[in-house]
């Protein structure tokens, strides 16, 4: 496995400890719409029409972010669906309620439109923990490696690479350069590597050392506990999470995957590890199902601590309306490195058509 420098170790620790310390203090309530909250939506919704721009808004975020997408023509989804719903759009300008990464793919994949964020401030710890000039050196002291990133990282990381892969087809992807016997470097998450790793057989892969910092918080012996308070319900777990969580689990993938499970699945009691905001699409979706929140934090087996990401809480109505009202929090990805990080995500979307 691929250790960070001390350096970028140092920061990464205190990110951590900012997370940890989040998830000790914010306790697990949604937010409930007021009468400053409908004022926002209803200035938003004109300013939408008004700046012919539409609304994107990851799973993670909170739902009165994500319902108001999906009022205003918007869309709720992963990721790379946000981005590439982006690219199907009338609209000359893409709002993405979601972390900083998503905002540069969606740049990437629709370089001619204006993207806008609420704030640009909002980050991932996988992002954080692998910074291009350490990981680009990592690669050239391994050149013979097929350089595999995971979506979670920078537009410099992806330019560096050779594949960009999603939760969702990335044990495709390894699996296919597997077969091609490709040695491969895996970066950023640990966990998400390590499973693909154990669930392909990848012998010779390098794993580089990062981690999300919200999935990481799961707990394993209260899992194991929680499911023998509830042993009818099905654990559901996000591949970022660690090993011995997804040992526990009866199905591990991505978002979407995890959404569609709930739909589709007999069970009628899920315990989900991942995001807590991913419960207000799977409630829409599965509105006949109960959804049980994965232990993060504390002992009792019955433990629903807050696993919601900080830097998607950072995404609100206030400053959604600023954004589209002055253009700020504009997403700018330099037009070259657009093109070079546009190579290996198109080599991930032209590998998932050809298996469809």
């Amino acid at each position: 496995m691929a250790l960070l420098n001390k350096n970028t170790e140092s920061e990464f620790a205190a990110e951590r400890a900012f997370v940890k310390d989040y998830l000790d203090r914010v306790p697990q309530t949604c937010s409930q719409p007021d009468a400053k909250s409908k004022e926002y939506r209803d200035k938003i919704k004109k300013l939408l029409v008004e700046r012919n721009a539409v609304l994107v808004a990851h799973y993670y975020t909170s739902p009165e972010l994500q319902s108001l997408a999906e009022e205003t023509g918007g869309m709720v989804a992963d990721s790379l669906e946000m981005a590439r719903f982006g690219t199907q759009s009338s609209a000359g300008t893409i709002v993405v309620a979601g972390v900083k990464f998503m905002g540069e793919t969606a740049k990437i994949l629709n370089p001619e439109k204006t993207i806008l964020m609420p704030t640009l401030e909002a980050t991932c710890s996988l992002d954080l923990g692998c910074p291009v000039d350490t990981f680009a050196q990592f690669c050239d002291e391994n050149s013979d490696h097929e350089v595999v990133v995971y979506a979670n990282t920078s537009a410099e990381v992806k330019a560096r690479s050779d594949w960009v892969v999603t939760s969702a087809i990335a044990l495709d992807v390894v699996d296919f350069l597997t077969s091609q016997g490709k040695a491969i470097i895996w970066a950023p998450d640990k966990h998400l590597g390590n499973y693909i790793q154990k669930q392909t057989g990848a012998e010779d892969m390098l794993i580089w050392d990062g981690a999300c910092i919200v999935h990481e918080e799961f707990k394993t012996r209260a899992l194991d506990d929680m499911r023998h308070l509830h042993p009818n319900a099905a654990v559901l777990a996000h591949p970022e999470s660690p090993m011995a969580v997804l040992e526990q689990a009866d199905m591990v993938g991505s978002t979407t995957q995890i959404i569609k499970a709930a739909c589709e699945r007999p069970e009628k009691m899920f315990i989900v590890a991942t995001d807590a905001g991913i419960f207000y699409k799977m409630q829409q979706m599965a509105p006949d199902k109960e959804l049980i929140l994965a232990p993060t934090a504390g002992e009792g087996a019955t433990c629903r601590s807050c696993a919601n990401c900080p830097w998607m809480g950072m995404n609100s109505l206030a400053n959604l309306y600023d954004s589209l009202l002055n253009s700020s929090h504009e997403v700018l990805v330099d037009a070259e490195l657009c093109e070079k990080a546009m190579l290996p995500l198109q080599r991930m979307l032209d590998f998932r058509k050809n298996q469809a």
